[in-house]
């Protein structure tokens, strides 16, 4: 079964810090790198979930659910708010509850035709709708970009590829509005995994891929092994170990739909990808390694390392690294999408 992604179960650098009581009283030294203001907020959220540590560690998954998003989720959903300025609507899509958000200042016409699919983290389990909101809020807002989040099924209820199923039901529909070109994909922690996944998944179902994908704090195949694993030991910031996510207890990393790292034909159809991930993060080996894979196997990827941070830092949104993170996101697909203009030249339009 898949083991080590129990550190997805919170979805972030600091909400994971709930998970590992051990880890979670342990003090390291700050990166001289890391902004004060990322300092602060990660001591912050020690301070924040201490008193909820014993309660979310015995919840069963509904509790957990609940847990989290009224103390870690709420709060930063309501200063994403406040930082950035977005309209967001309900949206049902063949089945699929999504939610849309777009700038407040309206769409500009360069970005009229592109839409972006926001996969939230949460091991596949917790995070459904409020981290997709965190995640989605500063990128609409910044992207000057309509972006779609994804309420995909989870565990323990579902099992793997009823997640990507679902991102393959709604893409199918976006295909009948946008051409291929025109659409981005991105997601943080499981949302990055299932981005991967989705690729993998739209190759072997004879579905064209995206303009552009992003995987954030992960990679296109198992986290928390390599070098990374050892260094986030040593900050204890590793909470993977040994653990297992329900959602792929009926799968094996081995299986190119699941972990198409290792599976080169599949990594050779990937889109442009753009790679970010931190220092201390346990998935940081993941990425490095996608990243390379995609360059050795032909595709295009971009790389961005933060350094002193851990996982899903940019969910405190208005630190200088968050905000960092979402003008790249903004820049890379305002560059990797084709506008209309290009689908007309035949840029971004299958072949095939």
């Amino acid at each position: 079964m898949i083991k080590a992604l129990l550190i997805f179960l919170a979805g972030a650098a600091g909400s994971a810090t709930i998970i590992a009581g051990l880890t979670f009283t342990k003090s390291v030294p700050p990166s001289v790198f890391a902004s004060q203001e990322a300092i602060e907020a990660a001591a912050r959220v020690k301070t924040e979930m201490a008193p909820h540590l014993v309660a979310f560690m015995t919840a069963d998954t509904i509790e957990r659910r609940a847990l989290i998003d009224e103390h870690f989720y709420a709060p930063r959903i309501a200063e994403a708010r406040r930082l950035y300025s977005v309209t967001e609507a309900p949206l049902e899509i063949d089945g699929v509850y999504t939610e849309v958000f777009e700038p407040t200042a309206g769409i500009p016409a360069r970005n009229a035709d592109k839409v972006l699919i926001n996969l939230h983290g949460g091991a596949f389990s917790v995070g459904a709708r409020t981290e997709g909101q965190l995640e989605s809020i500063p990128v609409a807002d910044v992207a000057a970009m309509r972006v779609i989040s994804i309420d995909y099924r989870q565990g323990p209820e579902h099992h793997f590829p009823a997640a990507s199923e679902d991102v393959a039901t709604v893409y199918r529909q976006l295909l009948e509005s946008y051409q291929p070109g025109q659409i981005g994909i991105f997601g943080c922690s499981a949302g990055g995994i299932l981005a991967a996944q989705a690729v993998a998944w739209f190759d072997t179902h004879d579905l064209p891929q995206p303009g552009a994908i992003g995987v954030f704090c992960a990679g296109a195949g198992n986290v928390g092994i390599g070098d990374s694993a050892v260094i986030a030991d040593a900050f204890g910031t590793n909470r993977g170990a040994g653990s297992e996510v329900e959602y792929f207890s009926n799968t094996e990393w081995s299986n190119p739909l699941v972990g198409p790292l290792n599976h080169p034909g599949l990594m050779s159809q990937f889109p442009p990808t753009l790679v970010i991930s931190s220092t201390r993060d346990m998935a940081l080996s993941s990425a490095l390694a996608t990243h390379q894979q995609l360059i050795a196997n032909g595709a295009e990827s971009e790389l961005h390392i933060f350094e002193g941070l851990g996982h899903y830092f940019f969910a405190d949104t208005g630190l200088p690294e968050s905000r960092q993170v979402f003008k790249l996101t903004a820049d890379f697909f305002q560059r990797r999408l084709s506008g209309r203009d290009d689908v007309e030249k035949g840029v971004g339009v299958p072949t095939s």
